[in-house]
């Protein structure tokens, strides 16, 4: 997967938030101030470019929807990420997380009966 600026993120978002859509109605989804109806056409087409987004043509017009998934898309920038800054080692991340007190023993303790759970129902 290609990397995407945020704005192209924020309006992949808006495909996975609200379906299928033409670029009017993803116009008028945008927050204030929206962007102009060249600039979000130009994204969109960006996007289709990249992979991320599809189309269904009516005519002369377009319907855009999301190829990859929200759940899809996160798990691989999330490969990434840990690839580039932790070695591609998870337990790094963890380590990581638990040093800057951003998860504690106790939620890791919680994770580790969830996953114990998980894997004897299996």
């Amino acid at each position: 997967m290609k990397k995407l600026t945020s704005k192209e993120e924020e309006v992949l978002r808006s495909f996975w938030i609200y379906g299928p859509m033409f670029i009017r109605e993803l116009l008028e989804k945008q927050e204030e101030p929206k962007p102009h109806y060249n600039t979000l056409s130009t994204i969109v087409r960006i996007l289709e470019e990249k992979g991320y987004i599809g189309y269904k043509a009516y005519g002369n017009t377009y319907q855009y929807f999301a190829l990859v998934s929200e759940d899809e898309y996160r798990k691989n920038t999330l490969n990434k990420v840990v690839d580039k800054y932790f070695d591609n080692s998870y337990t790094r991340v963890v380590s990581t997380l638990i040093e800057e007190e951003k998860i504690s023993v106790e939620e890791i303790q919680k994770l580790i009966k969830e996953i114990k759970k998980k894997s004897n129902s299996d």
